[in-house]
């Protein structure tokens, strides 16, 4: 056998099916996200590394990035997240744009990761934004959107929660355990890595870091505090919205969600499945300056991206994938051979102006093969059109699923089959 050239590591291919389950992921992220008013956009595949050096954070700019120079000598990079070049598109047209903005994204995004189950380097993103709006019921908008998604899937409160905390909050916790301002952000990080590490090889690494066994203490503390959030005026707003949008049993507090990302300055949070595993579905938060660091006014907004890869995953474990139905055509016209392929022609280009999903065998052969073909490929009729039939003017409809086999008129098959399709599209 030759030796067949691999695909790139960490890269995804698509065939029909996990093609049909992107589209099906895609057609209900469109349909969520303009249920809730947003309007789609996208941004650059390719970007600068300048502008993810001084707003994602180190590890996402040194250790996921995929750089490269160009011919000028220029660092670019495959765009690791989005946020930072809505940022900069904003801030372009700042003065231009009414405000508050909804927009939507879905598209590739690349991050030198170690692939794995639920993790690859190339991958799909939604990623959705309310920009112009600083307020703890915008944020709660954003968590809304995350479980209207959910509900939309089939995945149940039982099934997938959304974990929330404020930095804010974290901020002033952090300052009563004597974490010194310039200290913050490194502990934030700490914190963000707690559930990827045992307690006490969590406990050694801070303590590597510099934490003294108090700090250390008042921190554990401070994580499994779960009734911090009542002490909050801001996240107490938003769990009453929460509560009037019709999705607080979605969304628990959780002191542990910091988010690793270094430009959320107020509520984050992330979308976990329920169990042993917990995945990390979803993650987002509220950014007040991003929009500045890259040369435009102040400006808040809150948003979320949502990677392609482990959601259906958990769906699948949990029997809830959808029934996707890879056919390429809802008929398949016969060619009996070279005389009749103009009529064979004429019927498929009948079909498909009606807007029927129509093949024709690519050549003349026998039509024992051709119908295993059609069976084989999931075709639901198949039409033929011999020398009898073209001097009689009929064509010879099999139905596949029924095996029921009938003659038409050459001018009734349009008609016969646009009835099956509406009933079958019912049905």
């Amino acid at each position: 056998m030759k030796k067949i050239i691999q695909s790139v590591k960490g890269t995804r291919e698509f065939y029909p099916y996990e093609m049909a389950l992107r589209s099906w992921l895609y057609s209900k992220i469109r349909s969520v996200s303009e249920l809730f008013g947003y309007q789609e956009y996208d941004g650059p595949f390719l970007e600068s590394i300048d502008l993810y050096a001084a707003k994602s954070g180190e590890e996402l700019v040194k250790e996921q990035s995929f750089v490269f120079p160009d011919r000028g000598g220029n660092l670019i990079a495959l765009r690791p997240e989005l946020t930072p070049s809505l940022a900069r598109m904003v801030a372009q047209k700042q003065h231009e744009l009414i405000y508050p903005l909804r927009w939507w994204s879905f598209g590739p995004f690349w991050r030198y990761e170690k692939p794995q189950k639920g993790r690859s380097r190339e991958f799909f993103q939604w990623n959705i934004d309310l920009i112009g709006v600083n307020s703890p019921e915008a944020d709660a908008e954003l968590v809304a959107i995350c479980a209207e998604f959910f509900r939309s899937v089939g995945l149940t409160p039982d099934e997938v929660k959304i974990m929330v905390n404020d930095r804010r909050l974290m901020d002033e916790q952090l300052s009563k355990i004597s974490i010194n301002q310039d200290k913050k952000g490194e502990v934030l990080g700490l914190i963000d890595r707690r559930d990827k590490m045992r307690t006490s090889e969590w406990v050694a690494y801070v303590q590597e870091k510099g934490l003294n066994q108090s700090q250390i203490d008042g921190l554990l503390a401070l994580l499994s505090n779960k009734e911090l959030a009542n002490t909050s005026d801001n996240l107490n707003r938003f769990f009453t919205a929460l509560q009037a949008l019709g999705v607080r049993d979605y969304v628990e507090y959780d002191p542990r969600v910091v988010r690793g990302l270094d430009y959320y300055t107020g509520i984050v949070f992330e979308a976990r499945d329920v169990g042993e595993r917990s995945r990390a579905i979803l993650g987002g938060g509220h950014y007040d300056n991003l929009v500045e660091e890259v040369g435009g006014d102040p400006l808040p907004a809150v948003g979320f991206a949502m990677g392609d890869v482990v959601l259906p995953i958990i769906l699948k474990e949990l029997n809830k994938l959808p029934d996707l139905k890879v056919y390429p055509a809802y008929v398949l016209v016969t060619v009996f051979d070279e005389n009749t392929l103009p009529a064979s022609y004429s019927l498929a280009a009948d079909l498909r102006r009606a807007g029927i999903a129509t093949q024709v065998f690519p050549e003349p052969g026998k039509l024992g093969k051709q119908f295993k073909f059609a069976d084989r490929i999931g075709v639901r009729f198949v039409a033929t059109i011999g020398p009898d039939e073209v001097d009689q003017g009929i064509v010879q409809i099999k139905d596949l699923g029924s095996g029921e086999q009938l003659s038409l008129k050459r001018d009734e098959v349009v008609t016969y089959l646009v009835k099956n399709l509406a009933r079958q599209t019912r049905a």
